[in-house]
């Protein structure tokens, strides 16, 4: 009994060398293709990413809800303000509208009492803080 114990272990190793040494792993090589569109997202995803850099700066929050809303109030603040920027910024699950670029707080408080006229639910924030 203990003969075939041993031929059945020599034999299960004698296997799993030739397993180990014939296995290969990947070859490393690697071709994409991928569409020019995917490109072009993300380029315009690292521009908004540089825009929004500039985060020791005041903002003005004058919207946060669902997309095509968002997208509606900035464009009315466009025809109404259209000597200040302002972006759509998407802060799970609420897009919000941020307007503005101002280097001090008084100059972003101005500003704030002026669109307070046409919007009721407006907050003056600081991104990075």
């Amino acid at each position: 009994m203990r003969i075939l114990a041993t031929r059945k272990a020599f034999f299960i190793s004698v296997t799993l060398l030739i397993c180990a040494f014939n296995a290969t792993a990947q070859d490393g090589k690697i071709t994409l293709n991928q569409d020019y569109k995917f490109e072009q997202l993300l380029n315009e995803k690292r521009k908004t990413n540089v825009s929004n850099a500039v985060n020791d700066r005041y903002k003005i929050q004058i919207f946060s809800g669902e997309s095509d809303k968002a997208k509606n109030t900035l464009n009315q603040f466009r025809q109404e303000f259209s000597d200040l920027d302002g972006t759509i910024i998407f802060f799970t699950p609420n897009y919000k509208v941020w307007v503005g670029n101002f280097k001090t707080r008084i100059e972003a408080e101005r500003n704030l009492i002026a669109i307070k006229k046409s919007y009721t639910n407006v907050h003056l924030i600081k991104p990075n803080n």
